[in-house]
């Protein structure tokens, strides 16, 4: 499998203690997707979308550990019922605000990665397509989901 970076995503985190653990906990936090100059032909229509999914790489996150102790949790969880970064392919998702594009460069908002993070790809977010239908169960996140915007990023998952 051949996945090369498509852009870069700018951001104010530059560490990773204190960052936002989910889009939701960086409610108007601004950033900007650089796209590759071969690739702005790709962006057409996309302005007509308020949102976008962006898949991306955790360029920074340590060796895969198959047993974490997620953010929002005090008690170890398997890795694939959490979204932490240490997976055996490092592919974070976010849906993010699209303020507005420029040339190769899409300014977004509610970014909760890295600075410099690579970006894999960008998918535009479709309420009928991408919103389940209820009921939705949310496993061990049901009574801890609340804490997400004030929840902060510590080094429990960084690079050894």
């Amino acid at each position: 499998m051949k996945c090369e970076p498509i852009g870069t995503i700018r951001t104010p985190f530059t560490e990773i203690a204190d960052m936002p653990v989910q889009p939701t906990g960086a409610d108007g936090v601004a950033g900007r997707i650089e796209l590759r100059a071969d690739l702005v032909e790709g962006l057409c229509d996309l302005d007509g979308f308020s949102h976008i999914i962006v898949l991306y790489r955790f360029h920074r996150a340590p060796a895969p550990n198959l047993t974490v102790t997620p953010f929002l949790d005090k008690q170890p969880r398997g890795l694939f019922a959490t979204r932490a970064p240490c997976r055996p392919n490092p592919i974070g998702l976010s849906i993010l605000k699209l303020a507005r594009i420029d040339g190769a460069t899409l300014f977004v908002e509610n970014v909760d990665m890295l600075d410099g993070t690579p970006l894999l790809d960008i998918k535009p977010y479709v309420p009928a397509f991408d919103r389940p239908a209820a009921p939705i169960r949310a496993g061990w996140l049901e009574n801890g989901a609340s804490q997400v915007k004030a929840a902060r990023s510590d080094d429990r998952f960084k690079q050894g």
